[in-house]
């Protein structure tokens, strides 16, 4: 079992020994570093807001979370099952000091963590990150005493959500509803099935077909929404009498689609595809993690903009964002980051975004997907072992490959001619990712076995 402590945050297995997996002493040790690092950044500030998707460890970490942090003298509004993006935006509605989002994201069912934001609702940056860290480690524990008790409070914010999803001066409702949408949807039994079906309705879409809507946490595929774990809604879609489907993993920050003839439309395209429709309307700069497609680079340059990559890492891509001016960006496993609503990874807002565009191009999903440059990624990996050296392994493989364009902002990215690899220790699993791009899928699958060939003849 495990336990990954990093500044992502603090994400494992449920049950087992303290200290190798995500056990209520662990839980109650990292969320008293974390009610200790909001204290020292805002001291007067005593508000925290806690959300979580429908896991089914969900509510005894909750409790555990409310309970330490009401004992660190916080008041906190629980919001209850809700997206990562609702926790997100409600931290600032709620002029809080930070919020923790009891998630695992895309992870299987044994699996849960703690996603710490800051008072923007955006997700810690490295130092406080770090900070968090070392206060765990801190045995000087202080609580509060029974006169300073924190309190809880409870309070719903999928309306609000959506309120501002619809605000968007880009979200054509008009245009949605005269589409006379058909849209099926895959919600994986978790939170997103609280907030989509009402989402779609309120746009004007005409049908919604729900899958797996009902938000129980006992998921009924693989949570990450790939090809490979969504056969039963590409079955959905291939008899031809939907226009599009929309795919969320367990926390709803991620949004894959598929096209009216059931075929995967390719997660990293749904950023390019919100990035087409935003760039049309407002022309700007845009920012995606350098694991992302170049397709986004291709189609910004269209518009006249500039575009520039990432660390992998959501507070990578927000800073960037915010240092470019960037009008959209996100990450290429479907995330879509529009700062005109907030600066995280929202599925809701990619999914108004791509229904406009859908209803202003007036083709079908399929067409829209051929407009685009094609590139074809590969995403592979290699299991980490106590042995294994990660960053002698990934040094290894930039001096092997010197003649070529390398960035080691994370990890070693080697851009050739016609194609790239990214290889990158994750900061969610024991592994290394190796993510390739090509022409040919064939050829970015090739590449990748290349790379893993390689590195273990290296170890």
């Amino acid at each position: 079992m495990t336990l990954i402590k990093s500044i992502s945050g603090i994400r494992g297995t449920i049950g087992g020994p303290a200290g190798d997996n995500l056990t209520p002493l662990d839980i109650v040790k990292f969320t008293t570093a974390y009610a200790r690092l909001r204290s020292e950044a805002l001291p007067g500030n005593r508000t925290l807001v806690v959300g979580r998707d429908a896991r089914l460890s969900g509510p005894m970490v909750e409790k555990l979370v409310v309970g330490t942090l009401t004992g660190m003298g916080y008041r906190v509004v629980n919001i209850g099952m809700a997206s990562t993006p609702t926790t997100e935006m409600a931290v600032t509605m709620e002029k809080a000091a930070g919020g923790i989002i009891i998630t695992a994201s895309h992870n299987p069912k044994q699996w849960n963590a703690l996603k710490l934001l800051n008072e923007k609702g955006e997700f810690l940056n490295k130092a406080e990150g770090e900070r968090v860290l070392a206060l765990a480690e801190d045995p000087q524990l202080c609580f509060a005493p029974v006169d300073e008790l924190g309190v809880e409070t409870t309070a719903d914010y999928t309306q609000k959500h959506i309120d501002a999803v619809l605000a968007l001066p880009l979200v054509d409702r008009k245009a949605i509803a005269e589409a006379h949408f058909a849209v099926a949807i895959d919600c994986v039994n978790s939170v997103g099935g609280l907030i989509l079906p009402e989402l779609l309705r309120q746009l004007g879409v005409d049908k919604v077909t729900e899958l797996y809507t009902a938000p129980t946490g006992d998921f009924q595929h693989n949570p990450e929404p790939l090809e490979k774990n969504l056969g039963d809604i590409m079955q959905l879609m291939a008899d031809g009498k939907h226009d599009i489907a929309f795919v969320v993993d367990p926390d709803v920050d991620r949004l894959a689609l598929i096209a009216e003839d059931g075929r995967m439309y390719g997660e990293e395209y749904t950023l390019v595809t919100a990035a087409d429709y935003v760039l049309s309307q407002t022309p700007g700069n845009t920012v995606s993690n350098m694991s992302s497609t170049r397709a986004l680079a291709d189609v910004t340059r269209r518009y006249g903009g500039v575009y520039e990559a990432s660390a992998v890492g959501e507070v990578n891509v927000v800073e960037k964002m915010k240092a470019t001016g960037a009008v959209i960006g996100g990450e290429g496993n479907g995330g879509v980051i529009y700062p005109e609503c907030h600066y995280g990874r929202d599925a809701l807002v990619g999914i108004a975004l791509i229904l406009s565009h859908l209803a202003h191009k007036k083709c079908k999903l399929s067409e829209l997907r051929a407009s685009y440059p094609a590139y074809f990624m590969s995403k592979q990996k290699i299991e980490l072992t106590p042995d294994i050296n990660v960053d002698q392994l990934l040094e290894k493989m930039r001096l092997h490959f010197a003649q070529e364009r390398i960035s080691t902002i994370d990890g070693v990215k080697i851009d050739f001619a016609e194609s790239w690899v990214h290889l990158r220790k994750s900061n969610t699993e024991p592994i290394i990712r190796i993510y390739t791009e090509a022409h040919t899928q064939a050829e970015a699958d090739r590449l990748g076995q290349d790379m893993i060939r390689l590195m273990q003849s290296m170890l």
